[in-house]
Order: structure tokens, then C-alpha cells, then sequence
């Protein structure tokens, strides 16, 4: 029988394992590239480990390109985003879910349907906009475009945990003489830190990924932020792999570390969200 159970998780721990090389395996590769030089990068027969490791790319990447700027640009816009985010969709997730507005079920609903229109359909008339207020080529409106495409899902997101919060606590606290405000700024709010760093991380992650938009709103180099730097740093006619491997890495850092905080945050408030 234990025999029997065991050659019955051998499929299972096959697919487990082929899906871990398809996800790590190119970050490893990317990775290693980036110790690289350009000979052994583009030598006929790969190397597993750099024979010679070199942090020449990484060096060549924050002294002869304009990485710095645009790294500081991704932060800048990543971190506003991930604030109102959180704000704004903590505050329409309080009405539509803790304050029992007549219609709040059918509100939330044109929310997320909302949230399931292609961005790109947005494209022009957004521009067009931002055009008439001179918003174009700032990051206020590519901070703008991030929060309206985050929020949404994000207010869907928090639903989940609000219904985790018991409804007592606020019966108990307006017995007390505790208001709306009050109870949603000294009760819910610190109940609700996991939710919110849930929202934090997914609106971080969306905009430092975000190329669509960036591409048409921010036109100066000065404003650019990381992927529309790296489709610059990839040249037009040549590549350099290890430098563009280094960029890549670098990248990648960013959006990675949140997760490790926060990570698990982000699992239950899908779960919660999908569950409720």
C-alpha cells in the first residue's frame, strides 16, 4: 500500500518539478549571463556556470547608460502607484463592503467588469486627454493610468478580508460612540495591514512592469522608466547580451523582494478574494 501511495506521487512530483525548471530555469540563465563577457555569451556550446565571472556588465550599465534614470523613474512612479492604490481602493472597498450602501453589490460588480476592458482600447482617448491638461510626458499621468487599472481589482482584492473582519467589532465600537471615520481609521484599517499589503505588492509589481502606456505618455529620456530603458539599452542593429542580461537582473531584483514580505499576503488575499 505505502508502496502503491508513492508511485502515485511520482507524476505529481514530475509535473512539480518540470514546472520549477520552466519558471526558474530562464531566471538562472539570465542570471548567470550576466557574469558573463560577450565571448562566452555567445559562445556556440553554453556554459552552465561563467568560467571567468566579470561584473563588467554590471559596471558598464550604471556608468555608460542611462539605467540610474531610469531605474529612479520606476521607483518613483511604482511606489505613487502603490500608495493610492492602496488608498483608493481601500476607501471604495469600505463603502461598497463595510458600510452597506444601497446598490454596493451592483456597484461592485461595474467595478470589476471595469477592470476586464483591454487597456489598449483606452489608448487614444487617454492620450487625447491627458494632451488637452498637458499631462503627456509626466509621470503624473502615467501614476494616473497605473492607479485606474489597479484599483479595481484591487477594491475586488480587499473584499475578501473585510469579510474576515467581523461586524461586531464595529457594533461594539459605535456602542462606544465610535463614528464611521473613526472606526474605520482605529479598528478596520489596522485589521486590514495584510489586505493592504496584498494591494501594495500588486499595484508595485503592475506598474514596474507596465510598457504600454509608458511607451506613448512619456516621451523625454529623462522620464523613461525600466521597460521602456531596456528596449533602448537593447540597441537598434546589436545586442549587447550582457549588458542587457545585467539590466534584466537588476529589474528583476525590485520586483521580487516585495513578494518576499509580503508574499504570502498576496496568496491568501487571492484565495479570500476568489473564496468569498
Amino acid at each position: 500500500m505505502t508502496t502503491a501511495l508513492r508511485w502515485h506521487r511520482v507524476p505529481r512530483l514530475l509535473a512539480m518539478a518540470a514546472l520549477t525548471v520552466m519558471v526558474l530555469g530562464p531566471l538562472y540563465w539570465i542570471t548567470m549571463s550576466a557574469f558573463k563577457d560577450r565571448e562566452e555569451i555567445l559562445r556556440s556550446t553554453p556554459t552552465i556556470f561563467p568560467e571567468h565571472p566579470t561584473l563588467e556588465n554590471f559596471r558598464e550599465l550604471f556608468t555608460a547608460t542611462d539605467y540610474p534614470s531610469y531605474l529612479t523613474n520606476s521607483f518613483i512612479v511604482a511606489l505613487l502607484t502603490a500608495f493610492f492604490t492602496m488608498l483608493v481602493s481601500f476607501a471604495a472597498a469600505y463603502g461598497l463592503y463595510r458600510l452597506r450602501i444601497p446598490g454596493g453589490n451592483k456597484v461592485a460588480g461595474l467595478i470589476l467588469v471595469a477592470y476586464m476592458i483591454p487597456g489598449t482600447l483606452l489608448l487614444v482617448p487617454l492620450y487625447q486627454v491627458f494632451a488637452k491638461v498637458q499631462l503627456v510626458d509626466t509621470r503624473n499621468a502615467l501614476v494616473i493610468v497605473n492607479v485606474a487599472f489597479t484599483a479595481p481589482f484591487c477594491t475586488w482584492l480587499l473584499r475578501g478580508f473585510f469579510f474576515a473582519i467581523p461586524r461586531d467589532i464595529d457594533e461594539a465600537a459605535a456602542v462606544d460612540g465610535a463614528g464611521p471615520v473613526r472606526m474605520m481609521f482605529r479598528i478596520v484599517l489596522p485589521l486590514l495591514r495584510p489586505g493592504l499589503s496584498t494591494v501594495g505588492v500588486y499595484a508595485f509589481v503592475f506598474s514596474w512592469t507596465e510598457f504600454v502606456f509608458a511607451s506613448q505618455l512619456l516621451v523625454s529620456d529623462d522620464l523613461k522608466t525600466l521597460p521602456i530603458g531596456l528596449s533602448a539599452i537593447m540597441g537598434q542593429y546589436t545586442v549587447n547580451w550582457g549588458l542587457l542580461m545585467a539590466g534584466t537582473v537588476c529589474t528583476v531584483i525590485p520586483a521580487i523582494v516585495p513578494f518576499l514580505f509580503a508574499g504570502r499576503y498576496f496568496v491568501g488575499g487571492l484565495t479570500a478574494g476568489a473564496v468569498k
